[in-house]
């Protein structure tokens, strides 16, 4: 297939190094003047993907209408808050029928649409995917096993994506529920920034697993409320996002939540994070998402105050601690 890909940072390469190992025709559209030649010349992203070896026939483009001009799948790879306005860059390069496959993470904060959504608005002629899972560029970069899900509301076009990323290395899962697998792959950002600045303070293993445990209670609460599937948040683009998001050293969430344990400020954390912070953009969104659904979110809630709010990283934990006594299932039923 003949595939664009919006987007050069770090995932941005990474998929186009899997998609062109695949044996499809790439070209990767980027922002930036500078990195398009670096890419070209290189092989290489020499800041996001240091030492992986991107093919050579790959062709890298700063014009809009050469990356998305009779394309056949196009994958958006722009940051969440980006996301917006680079389709509507696209929108006059995109054919009718165009499978755009969604890779950013986030909720619009005004809209409070998750990207798949945002996608569906500006590209109106195109059929929309989204792919998410536990999947660090920089491991998938590496050929490091990786499984992921493919979510449309279309099984052919869940499918068609599926086979075009699918290998030896990176495999692929099919599912229905975009809103979940969306729902995921955003509200565990939050979370992460919460296990990071845990991480920055350093509480221990222990706390680190239960807001792991808690916030994929958040997370599915909120997306059920919204009319996703409680499976899909146990999944791939669920817990087994969270996971990786909160532990790994990779994740830029966790490390811009432990410089802010550790006592930066969250531009400060986002400046030597030096690449986009999802969570940051995700929070208020998320909050907003509680409070429209009713559904308590404590961990989120707390994470906004120490972003939007000035509390600090320690007294936010110290209230999370200090909530009213709970039951951890209040559906189970006592004997007596």
């Amino acid at each position: 297939m003949k595939i664009g890909i919006i987007g050069s940072g770090s995932w941005g390469c990474a998929l186009a190094k899997v998609v062109a190992e695949n044996g499809h025709d790439v070209t990767v559209w980027s922002v930036h003047e500078e990195q398009s030649r670096m890419l070209a010349t290189e092989h290489e992203h020499k800041t996001k993907l240091p030492g992986i070896r991107l093919p050579e026939g790959i062709v890298y483009t700063t014009d809009m209408q050469t990356a998305c001009e009779g394309k056949e799948l196009l994958v958006m790879a722009s940051p969440s808050v980006h996301v917006r306005s680079v389709a509507r860059q696209m929108k006059n390069d995109v054919n009718q029928g165009t499978i755009v496959v969604d890779v950013a993470k986030g909720i619009e904060e005004n809209t409070l649409l998750p990207m798949g959504d945002i996608l569906a608005e500006e590209l109106p002629g195109a059929r929309i995917a989204v792919l998410s899972g536990p999947s660090h560029a920089e491991e998938v970069g590496r050929a490091m096993p990786t499984a992921i899900v493919s979510a449309a509301r279309s099984r052919s076009v869940a499918e068609c994506v599926q086979s075009v990323f699918m290998n030896e290395y990176f495999r692929v899962y099919t599912s229905p529920d975009v809103l979940g697998v969306e729902l995921g792959g955003s509200l565990k950002n939050v979370i992460a920034l919460a296990a990071g600045m845990a991480d920055g303070l350093k509480t221990g293993d222990n706390t680190k697993a239960a807001l792991i445990t808690r916030g994929i209670k958040e997370i599915t609460e909120l997306a059920v409320a919204m009319g996703a599937k409680e499976e899909t948040v146990e999944g791939l683009s669920g817990m087994g996002d969270l996971i990786v998001t909160c532990a790994s050293v990779h994740s830029r969430n966790r490390k811009a939540g432990m410089l802010m344990g550790e006592g930066y400020t969250m531009q400060e954390a986002m400046e030597e994070v030096h690449m986009v912070v999802e969570g940051v953009y995700s929070a208020k969104a998320a909050k907003k998402l509680g409070e429209k659904y009713r559904v308590e979110l404590p961990i989120i809630e707390a994470v906004n105050r120490v972003l939007f709010e000035g509390q600090s990283v320690r007294d936010g934990m110290y209230e999370l601690m200090q909530r009213d006594k709970k039951s951890e299932h209040t559906h189970l039923v006592w004997e007596e």
